[in-house]
């Protein structure tokens, strides 16, 4: 048209040639433009030409145009396969909540042996299509240079990692497979979040971004707790002391988890949320849970629940309609099924959430922040259906759960279980460990046999039912209960360990744990033994084999040791070793 307008998808129905003779006498008179005409495709086929021009996008079914789209809408793309691209559009949050029909994405398929978009043996037809339409749709590398860029991000979820570019009104998330570009009118509030070794910063977005049929409205970055970062702003001064007076500064050096929440902070406006007053037995931020399948953390924060990192769920407290607070296991099960419990939370919308595998130390301080917020928690009282779980979690013997626990930890104090491994080494097997019946085992057949000779003999075939139908006895239950009849005195002694013996070697990592253990229950006191032992072991994995050939060499050492003191104990006047069947005879 002359003024560079153009009116498209006019249906025009009943006389045509009369409506459209009238509406361009219309549009000559009274705007001074003469419009063309147009032939569209009708016949409903979805195979032809593209044509890229300007920021539009012209699907051509033989010369005639089928349809056609601003390429400003397209909010990323996809390259699926060697021959398949796929464009995906922003949806507009005023005009979505209105119309039921929404284009959200549209697939082209780019054989090998297009011309109009050629390639060679490294880069396909369709990857040349895609690299087209991020250069004009601006999902791509922008044309205007981002206010910060942030590099190889490791982003949770959705799962990958990224370049993170922050501009005026929205960033964007760029990988390998995928790119994002996400408004800032659709960040309702950030999340900073500890999760050692890392800081999670989690963008909630209203509406969420989506990959596939995959909605995602959290998207979770990690970051290393300790690590730097630097950026100077690419801002001019004007803009900076004028829009963004008192919300930016002109560079940022800090780390680098708060240095990105910072920047998007003052760029998109939204809210930051941190850990609230809630401490856990570890004096964390939060507790460790499962949720689907999922293991991850819970964070009780002042107005909602947390957990991360997968699924990412945020419960807000205003949402809850009760929560419950449920045993493992049910009356008459193992101890250890109460060392564990379950947070059910139910909302008002009747959606539930069931919080799992939530340790039992956890309860006092998880029960006393949810109590100070009002909410409601439904079984506290006796008689409720798990079986009064409050007075259950509420009793602090932990370490009564767990024996076998508490004997490992004696054991690993007292010098790494040295004593066991030597009573392994020096246990010899006695020759009437053979199960053979004892003298009293004798003398009780021979009296049962006595006194059923003498019984009628329906009282023996009673007696011969019972026998049959009882579990059957071994000659070593019988022996080790007459010896229990006769105060022990027939009983074996066990062998005891010869105080004269040498200590067993220790190996390298139990010289790292002996000065390690220390520093870890100064470091993190409260923490259970069990978090102790498995801190050990990973700083001891992550160490290189220089840093511990010190300990290695002193468990070289030690061993040579055990070996001399060995020797000599076995050839000295004081060796015991073997002696137990001549003591015996004796």
């Amino acid at each position: 048209m002359a003024d560079g307008h153009q009116f498209n998808n006019i249906l025009l129905g009943g006389r045509g040639g009369m409506d459209v003779s009238n509406l361009t006498s219309y549009m000559t008179n009274t705007m001074g433009v003469t419009p063309e005409e147009k032939h569209l495709s009708i016949s409903g086929r979805n195979w032809g030409e593209v044509n890229l021009e300007g920021n539009m996008l012209t699907f051509l079914v033989g010369s005639r145009q089928a349809f056609e789209l601003s390429l400003a809408d397209v909010s990323q793309t996809q390259l699926q396969g060697k021959n398949e691209v796929v464009l995906e559009f922003h949806v507009d949050d005023t005009t979505g909540a209105n119309e039921k029909d929404t284009l959200m994405e549209l697939s082209f398929h780019i054989p090998n042996t297009n011309t109009t978009f050629a390639g060679d043996d490294t880069t396909p037809p369709a990857q040349v299509f895609r690299e087209k339409i991020m250069s004009m749709a601006d999902v791509g590398p922008s044309g205007a240079e981002a206010v910060a860029l942030f590099e190889d991000i490791a982003i949770l979820t959705p799962r990958g990692r990224y370049t993170v570019e922050l501009h005026i009104s929205f960033l964007r998330l760029q990988g390998q497979a995928n790119d994002f570009k996400i408004q800032f009118s659709s960040v309702i509030r950030l999340f900073m979040l500890p999760k050692s070794p890392h800081t999670l910063v989690v963008i909630t977005l209203d509406p969420p971004i989506r990959k596939g049929q995959t909605f995602y409205p959290h998207i979770v970055l990690q970051f290393a707790m300790e690590e730097i970062a630097e950026c100077a702003l690419s801002m001019n001064e004007e803009l900076l002391n004028t829009k963004y007076k008192d919300k930016l500064e002109p560079s940022y050096k800090g780390l680098s988890h708060e240095v990105f929440t910072q920047i998007l902070r003052g760029l998109s406006g939204a809210k930051v949320t941190r850990p609230g007053k809630f401490r856990s037995s570890q004096d964390g931020y939060a507790v460790r849970a499962s949720l689907k399948a999922e293991d991850g953390i819970l964070y009780p924060l002042e107005k909602s629940f947390f957990f991360l990192p997968k699924p990412p769920t945020l419960v807000l407290h205003d949402e809850i309609e009760y929560l419950e607070f449920e045993r493992h296991g049910a009356a008459g099960t193992s101890s250890m099924s109460s060392h564990y419990f379950d947070l059910h939370i139910r909302l008002k919308s009747e959606q539930e959430h069931q919080f799992r595998n939530i340790q039992r130390n956890e309860y006092h301080n998880l029960f006393n922040f949810i109590n100070s917020k009002g909410l409601k928690i439904m079984n506290l009282g006796d008689g409720q259906g798990t079986g009064g779980v409050a007075s259950v979690l509420e009793n602090s013997d932990d370490e009564a759960v767990d024996p076998h626990l508490e004997r490992i930890k004696n054991a690993i104090d007292a010098g790494g279980g040295e004593e066991s491994d030597e009573e392994d080494e020096d246990f010899v097997a006695e020759k009437d460990d053979a199960g053979s019946p004892t003298e009293g085992s004798e003398e009780e057949e021979s009296d049962a046999s006595e006194s059923a000779e003498n019984k009628e003999r329906v009282a023996k075939k009673e007696v011969k039912k019972k026998e049959a139908t009882a579990p059957k006895v071994t000659a070593t239950k019988r022996k080790k209960k007459d010896e229990e009849e006769d105060g022990g005195k027939k009983r074996k002694q066990k062998k005891k360990k010869d105080p004269n013996a040498p200590k067993r070697a220790m190996s390298g990592f139990m010289f790292f744990s002996q000065i390690e253990r220390e520093n870890i229950k100064k470091n993190n006191p409260g923490m259970p033994f069990t978090e102790v032992a498995k801190a050990l072991g990973e700083r001891w994995k992550k160490m290189s084999v220089e840093e511990k050939e010190p300990f290695e060499s002193k468990a070289r050492a030690d061993q040579k040791r055990y070996k001399n003191a060995m020797a000599d104990y076995k050839s000295g006047p004081t060796n015991n070793i073997d002696s137990g069947n001549e003591s015996d005879s004796e």
